[in-house]
């Protein structure tokens, strides 16, 4: 048997209703999740960043529940150490090299639509209250809900969801194009450029689990890593230590 056979065979077949269930349901964990933190503290660091973190954590669950009936939680959250941590780490550093890219790029490209510029000031006001409120985001949001919560959602939960699905199963690259497609969308809040510019970095994202063998450590790092230079750079900026 081809090796591409043995590879979709170890892909047991998921069927699009219960994949529309499971999808859904996370989706329904992560909104619900969201609100309590907000009703509690208002729209306060407290209040955003605990919304922000309580509902990665209600979607990972119901992500993990799902995952474990279908005895698919080993193959889709591969978080085990790697075998060759410096493979990885070099994938991690390729990977953080790149996003950084494709954020330039896709500031030019953005610009030659006529597209409007990306817009986090929604976030950055908020990280760049206080010393309290950078610490509480870059631990917090950019380490756990974004480098490790978003890589085990979408890199990890959904890209094997669309891979096991009937008339998909085991094909890569349209598996991660939806993903990829799906990660950019809950970017609306930047602009249609941010959905555009989100969208191709989780497609490489995807290219990086791929090229780390499934291991998911790679894009996690690279992630966090990402959103730690970003929030740093606006951090400095914000007290004067850069133009």
């Amino acid at each position: 048997m081809k090796p591409r056979s043995l590879a979709r065979n170890r892909l047991r077949r998921l069927g699009w209703l219960r994949f529309a269930v499971q999808l859904g349901s996370v989706a329904l964990a992560y909104f619900l999740a969201s609100i309590p933190p907000i009703l509690i503290f208002g729209e306060t660091n407290v209040g955003v960043v605990g919304s922000v973190v309580a509902s990665m954590v209600a979607a990972l669950l119901v992500a993990r529940l799902w995952l474990a009936s279908d005895n698919c939680l080993a193959h889709a959250w591969k978080i085990r150490p790697p075998t060759n941590m410096q493979r990885t780490l070099g994938l991690a550093a390729l990977g953080t090299g790149a996003i950084i890219a494709l954020f330039a790029i896709g500031g030019i490209v953005i610009d030659a639509l006529g597209l409007p510029p990306i817009d986090v000031s929604l976030v950055m006001d908020y990280v760049t209250q206080s010393p309290t409120s950078f610490a509480l985001w870059i631990v917090l949001v950019a380490w756990f809900a974004a480098g490790f919560g978003e890589e085990l959602l979408y890199r990890g939960f959904l890209m094997d969801r669309l891979m096991r699905l009937r008339g998909m199963r085991g094909r890569k690259w349209p598996a991660a194009i939806i993903q990829a497609a799906l990660f950019g969308l809950p970017h609306l809040y930047q602009g249609w450029g941010g959905v555009l510019v989100t969208a191709s970095i989780g497609l490489f994202l995807a290219w990086l689990r791929f090229a780390n063998r499934g291991n998911l450590w790679a894009c996690i790092l690279a992630h966090a890593a990402v959103d730690t230079i970003m929030l740093s750079l606006a951090y400095s900026q914000s007290l004067g230590w850069l133009a």
